[in-house]
């Protein structure tokens, strides 16, 4: 089992990136959590891994803190939750957010989610409820007040990265399409994709 990744951080694609180590580039999955919180390209990254072996791949995901690993662990644990699944859950909503969610039975605020329907969001909430106890109340919020600065891309490139990357987290295309517009509308000075798709993934979860 590889347990963490550390090397150069070479491409970053929301939802994938890829971690040079050594001259071998590993491909690696993350929640949008994960990648607000990456440097730039080009820096040293360190990141805690899951790897899911299947009999036609080897996938490897990656997550900025332990926390969000431990979350996704219990995610796919879930009768019908795959780590697709479990990757956008983390990228929908923090994970203290999820946590209040799963204890205050809002099955409206998980159904948000792509792919997440009301079968599914029940079942999170009576299979998780019990796994969260031992959580506790000190649940640390991710700090998302630095994202790292890259060269400045055009709208067009800037609408296309974040397009691509909800779709990649199980939107579809035409909504996708909708929800990035929705945001650059409501903000035209958002100035990288990733405060894009943060923009756009939070007015779904708000709406």
């Amino acid at each position: 089992m590889i347990g963490r990744i550390r090397g150069i951080l070479a491409e970053k694609q929301a939802p994938d990136v890829l971690v040079d180590v050594n001259g071998l580039a590993y491909e690696v999955q993350v929640p949008m959590s994960t990648i607000y919180q990456l440097p730039a390209v080009g820096k040293e990254v360190t990141l805690h891994a899951h790897l899911v072996v299947r009999e036609d791949a080897q996938l490897l995901y990656g997550f900025y803190t332990l926390q969000e690993r431990r979350m996704f662990r219990s995610l796919i644990k879930v009768s019908g939750v795959g780590p697709k699944m479990a990757l956008a859950i983390l990228s929908g909503m923090a994970v203290e957010e999820f946590v209040r969610t799963v204890r205050v039975n809002d099955i409206a605020g998980l159904t948000r989610m792509p792919g997440v329907g009301r079968k599914t969001a029940e079942r999170l909430i009576v299979e998780m409820k019990d796994r969260l106890e031992e959580w506790g109340d000190d649940i640390a919020s991710p700090d998302y007040s630095a994202p790292a600065a890259d060269e400045k891309p055009s709208e067009r490139q800037l609408s296309q990265e974040a397009e691509a990357a909800l779709v990649a987290l199980g939107y579809k295309p035409a909504e996708a399409t909708r929800i990035i517009a929705k945001a650059i509308k409501a903000d035209p000075s958002i100035s990288t994709s990733d405060e894009l798709i943060r923009q756009a993934l939070r007015s779904m979860a708000q709406s």
